[in-house]
């Protein structure tokens, strides 16, 4: 799908090169290997500090050289060819072949943030990462698909923590012009602006575009001169904690979207929300409707035939709500025009009854129970999610919540070591898995990939784990001020031949991340067994407002840096998609222990499962459903009892059990060439179980199927138009 866009920087390339310009600003780079390993061989030093190619060739080049060497250039001529190719073709991948004629426009895809590469860092965690395969693998399928998003300048907070374990906060400031963005051009050929109504002004935000492979993503900026000083930081800071200031966001992300859309002339045949925080783009084509004659109704109506909504999570601050009266002062000018004809009309009032939430509270607006009444499908991100979503908004929403469990784009994720022993041995593509599916499934050959060759890709990734931590923990520690003999201690930690867990994610804490230091003596013993040692690596940020979860992360630091436990565990910080991939391909067991049920899917799991990484897991979100009993270990059962401490307890005692009994045996049980042959054959199982189960392809199958195509009719259970649905909602709380 092509959109418009200006000029780029303005660095200078030689006519040979030229076409590096193209895959710079492109993210296909950021999912295919060799293309990084082409700009970090054009200045190794300025791809290591940016990971990003606008600096490396904005930066002095030494062009003759490369020009000069015939490798250098052969290897740029073969990249992009294949980029160019990708680019040209798509009538041969799966939806082209099945469903090419049956939609009538794109699918116009909305979402709070997106998680593309580290370099680019509008994401906080699972919901932008998973967006952001999302797009790849929509580019990667051919699937005819626009994202739309915002683009902060002050991303998401980088994290570091200090001696005590204090978690900081610090938020860089964005150059857009070393970012590999560019701006979106209007019908005239100038810079696109878009403009959202509020109350005494217009709010006026740019938009640029992230072009993933095929698919380009609209990110609205407001910090233009057009808008006075204090809204051009609306779109700064990722999930900033004002209230009246992330409405504002959400009001630009829906609005502004959908007006961003229009200025580029698309149509499209289906709107997904991905979670709540875009569902002003229903009211405002509810808007543009009735300013077309429509009525209310018959907005409502068209509206809600071809939009769909994801829900990410059961747990009650995920679901955005806001003060019913800030909604409305801040709205309304919006949403009711100023009384003339064709310039608008929904009472605001009947917008607010659409957002009662279920426990039928009218001073609060409930974006996920407004999404739900104003879309005809909607989904969880895994089966056992689908059951609570249901049981959750029941008498709110108009349909079924389908579960559609999410997936990782396997590209990205799966490290070069595993890759290379997948394509050799398996006959494997990632790129192409909607092919897979249907012709050579890749994951059923796992058997033939010899038990050494899988070892030691394994082991080669878990080496360059050990290695990256390393260097990321000395200069952690010298911030802090620790001795020379402390940093040079932890040249040796992280030994790969020692058992490694791995825990990533963010530091929520129904997470419950401290879980395995409920019996320290019992964990020590483990950690420092002279015969089978363990040893434990943890990430994570918590939100700046969260502070119980910013007391877990002082709390793990404290006990990493206790005498039982100092020296085998360790919390590194600032995660990011780059440590997260470090992570996911390097450590020997990924470790996962919610409250069930509120964990909705967790996606990082899959990745590591993707690398032969055995998870070790409470059966909560995609666990529940990926858990097979030979391709890695469940803890505790599907009950939960009430009482979270005895819940807790139980889960404590039932983890520590499995790493003793089982998984610590297995990882050092060798035959007589050095391998662990049953600890190997769990590797096979978790990837030959997990690689298309729990792929963004088969999760992108399952919607365009399930939630795109299906003909925008009337849900069986839909008789109540959603504007009645609500009034009796908020009846039946009043009486």
């Amino acid at each position: 799908m092509h959109v418009p866009v200006a000029p780029g920087a303005s660095f200078h390339l030689p006519p040979k090169l030229e076409g590096l310009r193209r895959l710079a600003y492109n993210l296909w780079w950021s999912w295919h290997p060799q293309a990084r390993v082409l700009f970090s061989r054009i200045d190794a030093g300025a791809w290591a500090r940016y990971r990003n190619p606008i600096p490396v060739l904005s930066g002095p080049v030494a062009w003759d050289q490369l020009l000069e060497n015939p490798a250098f250039m052969a290897e740029y001529h073969d990249l992009l060819e294949e980029f160019d190719a990708y680019m040209a073709n798509g009538s041969d991948h799966w939806f082209t072949r099945r469903y090419g004629d049956d939609l009538e426009g794109p699918i116009a895809y909305f979402c709070a943030e997106y998680g593309f590469h580290e370099s680019l860092g509008i994401y906080s965690g699972g919901l932008g990462v998973l967006a952001g395969d999302h797009m790849k693998t929509a580019s990667d399928m051919a699937l005819p698909l626009v994202g739309v998003g915002l683009m902060y300048r002050k991303g998401y907070f980088r994290q570091s923590i200090d001696a005590d374990g204090h978690q900081e906060h610090a938020y860089p400031d964005y150059e857009l012009a070393r970012l590999p963005i560019l701006r979106a051009l209007d019908r005239l050929g100038e810079p696109m602006t878009i403009s959202v109504p509020l109350p005494d002004r217009d709010l006026y935000a740019a938009v640029w575009v992230a072009q993933v492979g095929r698919v380009p993503v609209l990110l609205l900026d407001t910090d233009v001169p057009d808008n006075d000083d204090s809204d051009r930081p609306i779109t700064h800071i990722l999930y900033v904690r004002g209230r009246e200031m992330r409405l504002h966001q959400e009001l630009v992300l829906g609005v502004g979207g959908v007006r961003a859309l229009r200025e580029l002339d698309l149509a499209p045949a289906v709107w997904h929300l991905n979670e709540g925080h875009s569902a002003f783009l229903l009211a405002e084509r509810a808007r543009e409707l009735i300013a077309g004659g429509a009525t209310l109704d018959d907005a409502w109506k068209a509206v809600r035939s071809d939009a769909v909504f994801t829900i990410h999570t059961p747990v009650s601050a995920g679901n955005e709500r806001f003060d019913a009266e800030l909604v409305r002062r801040v709205a309304q000018p919006l949403l009711e025009g100023d009384g003339r004809p064709n310039t608008g009309g929904i009472p605001i009032q009947a917008l607010l009854d659409l957002g009662i939430g279920v426990e039928g509270d009218t001073t609060q607006f409930d974006m996920t129970a407004f999404s739900l009444r104003l879309t005809r499908g909607a989904n969880a991100v895994s089966l056992l999610h689908a059951e609570t979503a249901n049981a959750t908004w029941q008498g709110v929403t108009p349909h079924e919540i389908l579960g559609i469990t999410n997936g990782v784009h396997t590209p990205t994720w799966v490290g070069q070591p595993m890759r290379d022993a997948l394509e050799r041995y398996a006959d494997a593509n990632l790129e192409r898995m909607d092919d897979m599916v249907e012709r050579r499934r890749f994951w059923d050959r796992i058997d033939r990939i010899p038990g050494e060759e899988l070892w030691e890709a394994h082991q080669r990734q878990k080496l360059e784990l050990a290695i990256f931590a390393r260097g990321r923990l000395r200069n952690q520690f010298a911030r802090h001020g620790e001795a020379p003999s402390t940093l040079e201690e932890l040249e040796e930690v992280l030994d790969p031949s020692i058992l490694t867990i791995g825990f990533a994610r963010r530091f929520a804490t129904y997470k419950r991340a401290a879980l395995l230091f409920t019996d320290i003596e019992r964990l020590a013993r483990m950690l420092w067994d002279e015969e089978r040692p363990l040893q434990i690596i943890f990430a994570g940020k918590a939100h700046p407002a969260d502070r119980p979860g910013q007391g877990v992360i002082q709390d793990i630091f404290s006990r990493s840096r206790s005498p039982r436990l100092r020296g085998r565990v360790f919390i590194m910080e600032d995660y990011d998609i780059r440590i997260g991939r470090f992570l996911v391909q390097g450590v020997d067991v990924w470790l996962n222990n919610p409250r069930r049920p509120l964990e909705a899917s967790g996606t990082s799991g899959m990745k590591a499962a993707a690398n032969g990484l055995p998870n070790l897991s409470v059966l909560d979100g995609w666990w529940d459903e990926g858990w097979t009993g030979d391709n890695g270990w469940a803890i505790g059962g599907r009950e939960t009892n009430p009482d979270e401490g005895a819940q807790d307890w139980s889960d404590a005692q039932d983890l520590y059990r499995i790493l003793e009994q089982e998984v610590i045996p297995a990882y050092y049980e060798r035959d007589a060439t050095g391998l662990p042959p049953r600890w190997i054959q769990i590797m096979r199982n978790a990837i030959a179980s997990n690689i298309w189960r729990f792929s963004t392809t088969r999760m992108l199958h399952e919607y365009v199927e399930r939630l795109y195509l299906p003909a925008p009719e009337a849900d069986a259970g839909a008789s109540t138009a959603p504007h009645e649905a609500a009034a009796a909602t908020k009846a039946s709380a009043t009486s």
